[in-house]
């Protein structure tokens, strides 16, 4: 097999260790130097200079939790051309697992050209990117919070949820916040209640006609004051997230223009793909490494699973939510495209071709400097005009009608 890197190494990166084999093709013959370090700076910075003396040119290591980033960080500061591997793909032999044998098989690998490169984005793009999954996860904890201060009202026989849509708007607020003050007269809570209100006062006051304890007052306080401390944090990460918006605000802005996606998804988007389309041949290779394309496993001819793969978990869900905002716009290609699958295929299968065909757009968009166009609800019909027809007279034939078509003049 055709030798490409005539000095790389291969690294088993633990979180104590980084076991590291170096591989050198010097007159036809394959050399291994094999060495340990520590992960601390001082001995990266030793396995970076030890590198760097016998002139190695590319190096490959797993994605393994988070303890590959600090030997990126260091290494990335050299003249190597990093690879990072998905674990999936450089599995050894069975049977024959230990630390020295992986960092000699990913060598091995490297030397051939057999590891296929994850995407690594720039240091700008991963500070954003952790900042917004950060957001997205305290979110989470908030709506979690949100639910347990629902619980703790049913326990007490509080039935706001049933009347008030946001339990957590300015009018559930404010008869919770009276309620852990101590105030249990159903009428003065209902007067709590904001004019905009659907609901009837006397429907209000029923539904806040309960048992409320001194143990359900302490949770309740207990759950907004976490509430109110994660509103702050996610605060404070959208003060950061915009202070360093600045080499992204035009792709965030052109993303924007798709429907279904606001600021908030565009930014997400725009930090988990980054601003350079070029890393990805095609919109396809960008929808494979997303997730949202089925997976290939065929054995003696049969498909076994066309699930889709796992992908990209944080940007798949966001392009998912995207796609069921979008698909609710009146007369536009996406709803379009949902209803016409979904007749075939149902609801699941639909939104996420829709939410494919937002990324390939968001593709495009980003690689040509270009902004969103939609192509209108009656895209498909004018596509395949004779598909329609034929299938039409197909459909009127099995009917028993005989149909002769005479096209429209003037």
């Amino acid at each position: 097999m055709e030798i490409l890197y005539q000095r790389c190494c291969g690294l088993d990166v633990h979180k104590e260790t980084v076991v590291a084999c170096l591989r050198i093709m010097s007159g036809g013959e394959v050399l291994r130097e094999v060495r340990t370090f520590e992960t601390t700076t001082a001995s990266l910075m030793a396995l970076s200079e030890w590198l760097a003396e016998k002139g190695c040119t590319h190096v490959a290591m797993e994605a393994t939790g988070v303890y590959w980033k600090p030997v990126w960080h260091i290494l990335d500061d050299g003249d190597f051309q990093l690879i990072l591997a998905n674990a999936a793909h450089v599995k050894n032999v069975p049977g024959r697992k230990t630390d020295v044998n992986d960092a000699t098989w990913l060598a091995d690998l490297l030397a051939h050209g057999l590891i296929r490169a994850s995407f690594v984005p720039d240091a700008q793009t991963q500070e954003m990117r952790n900042l917004l999954r950060t957001r997205k996860q305290l979110v989470r904890e908030k709506s979690s919070h949100i639910l347990r201060v629902q619980k703790t009202l049913e326990d007490a026989n509080i039935k706001l949820d049933s009347v008030v849509t946001d339990v957590m708007g300015m009018s559930g607020r404010a008869m919770i916040e009276a309620l852990v003050a101590g105030e249990s007269d159903p009428a003065k809570l209902a007067r709590l209640a904001n004019y905009r209100l659907k609901a009837s006062q006397e429907t209000l006051r029923e539904a806040l006609r309960g048992r409320v304890t001194k143990h359900h007052r302490f949770l309740l306080r207990l759950h907004l004051n976490q509430i109110d401390a994660l509103d702050a944090s996610i605060a404070m990460i959208d003060e950061q997230v915009e202070a360093g918006i600045a080499p992204f605000r035009a792709a965030v802005g052109q993303v924007m223009t798709i429907p279904g996606i606001r600021e908030i998804g565009a930014q997400v988007i725009v930090s988990e793909i980054g601003t350079d389309m070029s890393r990805f041949p095609s919109e396809g290779h960008l929808i494979s490494w997303v997730g949202l394309c089925p997976r290939n496993d065929e054995s003696a001819g049969k498909h076994r699973s066309n699930r889709l793969r796992k992908g990209a978990p944080w940007l798949k869900t966001t392009l998912v939510q995207s796609a069921w905002a979008a698909v609710r716009k009146k007369d536009s290609y996406l709803k379009a495209q949902f209803l016409r699958i979904k007749a075939r295929r149902g609801p699941k299968k639909a939104i996420m071709a829709v939410a494919a065909s937002i990324l390939t757009a968001i593709y495009h968009m980003l690689k040509d400097g270009t902004l969103y166009q939609d192509l209108g609800p009656n895209h498909f019909q004018t596509r395949s005009k004779g598909q329609q027809t034929k299938r039409l007279v197909k459909r009127l034939a099995d009917l028993g009608y005989d149909v002769a078509l005479t096209p429209l003049t003037g």
